[in-house]
């Protein structure tokens, strides 16, 4: 969980606010295969993350679209 926590510190406020909020609100919400895109949504770039979580762009993956999606909606 602290290796999650500050994998979610990013260089945006934005989205430290919107990630930190997840981690409380929606992290325990997870299954074992959301958790592990959870953690490969982490090593994409602020700029990506961004994008994605503020709806301006979609990701590549649909399971990174599923779960950012559920991170909009639970944080």
């Amino acid at each position: 969980m602290a290796r999650l926590k500050w994998s979610c510190r990013r260089g945006m406020l934005e989205l430290d606010l919107i990630l930190s909020n997840f981690l409380q609100k929606g992290l325990p919400l997870l299954n074992e295969q959301q958790l592990n895109t959870f953690k490969e949504l982490l090593t994409h770039t602020d700029p990506e993350l961004f994008a994605w979580l503020m709806g301006h762009e979609q990701p590549y993956n649909p399971e990174l679209t599923s779960l950012v999606s559920f991170i909009r909606v639970h944080s």
